[in-house]
């Protein structure tokens, strides 16, 4: 199924960017068993969430799937929002509008700037959703 072959398309280019980075930053894929690292380092959650799967011809042989991917930069509580926000930037440059991520014949692309939602404080961690849409057809 595609929704397979564009979770990994995001989650590679993620994990890439996320490898290099210094400090090296952590990621919590999504059904993946995940121990947050000691002393509240910050560290990313990726989420695939697939809309509905479309048709738009009369043959039934053009498939469209959208949907929103969204990465939360999560951090210690009380370490304000700076830290997150210049992650969140960095992560908006990773995946700019309409950027395609190829696997053999399928593509899948970025369909909107990358979003930030207001952040959410919880007793043990503060977390900044970000998130975009996309879009792949095939015919």
């Amino acid at each position: 199924m595609s929704d397979r072959i564009i979770r990994s398309l995001f989650e590679a280019r993620l994990k890439a960017w996320a490898d290099t980075r210094a400090p090296k930053l952590v990621i919590a894929y999504e059904g993946v068993a995940f121990t947050p690292p000691a002393g509240g380092d910050t560290y990313l959650r990726a989420y695939l969430m697939p809309g509905n799967t479309d048709s738009e011809d009369l043959a039934g042989k053009h498939v469209s799937y959208r949907g929103v991917f969204q990465v939360s930069v999560v951090t210690a509580p009380g370490s304000g929002t700076g830290g997150a926000g210049l992650i969140a930037e960095e992560i908006a440059q990773l995946y700019p509008n309409n950027l395609p991520l190829a696997k053999a014949d399928f593509t899948v692309y970025v369909r909107s700037p990358m979003a930030t939602a207001a952040g959410i404080q919880g007793e043990t961690t503060s977390t900044l959703p970000l998130s975009f849409q996309y879009r792949a057809d095939t015919f």
